[in-house]
């Protein structure tokens, strides 16, 4: 399975907030979103990401009070991204050596999307059970 399929399926909504904006207004977009990450866009650009780890990281550096904080002093840069043509097993591998849990997708200069470690757990578990059912379909027809 691609990326690019995994995009499709959930869709490529980019929930998104400015540089500028403080960490609590990130915090309470995330919130709403039900989401554990938003992009950094500026001019329509990708700057940089927010997950919730680095809402942890920025805690464990600068203490509790992270909300009047602009989103620029808290975020990634420069995150690891991947392109709609990678797959599954390989982005799982990238996740899981740079232990991160959000991927931005590509294409050249383009954000498609932003997919996560949970998303893509869900297409391996996916794979895995239609490589099952044609197991056991095989294994039944097994001539004898």
């Amino acid at each position: 399975m691609l990326i690019s399929e995994i995009l499709s399926l959930k869709g490529n909504e980019i929930v998104s907030v400015p540089p500028d904006c403080t960490v609590q207004e990130a915090v309470a977009r995330m919130v709403e979103k039900d989401i554990s990450s938003v992009v950094v866009m500026e001019g329509g650009t990708m700057v940089g990401l927010l997950t919730g780890r680095d809402l942890l990281r920025g805690m464990h550096e600068r203490g509790c009070d992270l909300g009047r904080l602009t989103v620029s002093e808290v975020m990634v840069t420069e995150p690891i991204i991947g392109n709609p043509d990678d797959t599954v097993d390989y982005v799982r591998g990238v996740m899981t050596e740079n232990r991160i849990t959000h991927l931005p997708v590509m294409e050249g200069e383009r954000l498609l999307g932003i997919i996560s470690f949970h998303d893509v757990a869900r297409a391996c578990l996916s794979e895995a059970k239609l490589e099952n059912r044609l197991l056991k379909r095989y294994i039944r027809h097994w001539p004898e």
